[in-house]
C-alpha cells in the first residue's frame, strides 16, 4: 500500500492506493462506490486479470484517503486524473462501481466497465420524499444541525463534509455524459439490484452507443461473486 499527494485548486489530497502485478504493459483502474473503499474492489478482482497491473484506490473521503473538503463528482474525476498523472499511468480500462461508475465515465478510458453504475435518477419512495420535505422545513429553523438525524444510510457515520458531498452527487443525472461517451463500454449489472435498478442499467446501455450489457446474478455487490465471469467477458472483448 502506498500514498500519493495531489493538489486541486489549492487543496491537497492524500490518495492511498495499491498496485497488484506492477510493471505490466497495460493497467486497469478500479473505482469503488459510495461508502465503500478499495478493499471491496480487491476482494473481487485482486486475483484476476493476471496480464494487467491492477490499481486499487481509496477515493477522497473513503477508506484511508481522508479529506475535509466538500466535493463534486467532477472534482473526484479531476483528482483521479491528477493521481494517475502522478504515477505515470494511463489505464487501458477503468472499472467503476456505483458512484465510481460516474467518475470512471468522466475519465473517458478506452474501455469503460460499469458495475451497477449510478447516474440515472430513479424515483424516490414516498417515505424518502416526505423525509426530505421535513428536513428542508426544519433546516429553515435549525440550520444544518439536524443533518445526522435525517442523513441517508449512505451517510451514516460520515462527517459533515461528506454528507454535503453526498448531497452534491446523489441525484445527478448523467444521461448526457453517458450519451456523449464515445469509447467502448462493457456494462455489468446485478439482476436483483435494489440500489441501482436493472432498468437504469439498460437505459445507460441505450445511451452509450458502443456498449454491451450483461446481467448477472446478485444484488448491488453482484460483482464480488461474479468476478470470474466478468474477467472472462472482459478478456473476450478487450
Amino acid at each position: 500500500m502506498a500514498s500519493r499527494r495531489v493538489e486541486l485548486e489549492g487543496k491537497n489530497f492524500e490518495i492511498v492506493y495499491e498496485i497488484i502485478n506492477p510493471g505490466r504493459e497495460r493497467q486497469i483502474l478500479f473505482l469503488h462506490g459510495w461508502g465503500s473503499n478499495k478493499e471491496v474492489m480487491k476482494l473481487a478482482f485482486a486475483d484476476k486479470f493476471a496480464d494487467f497491473s491492477l490499481i486499487f484506490v481509496d477515493m477522497p473521503g473513503f477508506g484511508k484517503s481522508a479529506t475535509e473538503f466538500v466535493l463534486k463528482t467532477t472534482d473526484y474525476a479531476q483528482i483521479m486524473r491528477l493521481f494517475l498523472q502522478s504515477i505515470g499511468c494511463m489505464p487501458f480500462a477503468i472499472f467503476g462501481h456505483s458512484f465510481g461508475g460516474k467518475v470512471a465515465t468522466l475519465l473517458a478510458p478506452s474501455i469503460l466497465c460499469l458495475l451497477s453504475s449510478a447516474g440515472i435518477v430513479e424515483p424516490k419512495p414516498l417515505k424518502v420524499r416526505a423525509k426530505i420535505r421535513v428536513f428542508k422545513l426544519l433546516k429553515k429553523i435549525f440550520g444544518d444541525s439536524l443533518y445526522k438525524f435525517f442523513a441517508t444510510k449512505d451517510a451514516e457515520g460520515m462527517p459533515k463534509n461528506m454528507y454535503e458531498t453526498l448531497k452534491n452527487v446523489v441525484d445527478e443525472d448523467f444521461s448526457s455524459q453517458f450519451e456523449t461517451f464515445n469509447n467502448r463500454a462493457l456494462i455489468f449489472w446485478g439482476k436483483d439490484d435494489s440500489a441501482t435498478h436493472l432498468a437504469s442499467g439498460k437505459k445507460i446501455s441505450s445511451l452509450i452507443k458502443n456498449s454491451e450489457f450483461f446481467t448477472l446474478e446478485g444484488d448491488h455487490y453482484f460483482f464480488i461473486k461474479n468476478s470470474s465471469t466478468i474477467e472472462e467477458l472482459f478478456l473476450s472483448k478487450a
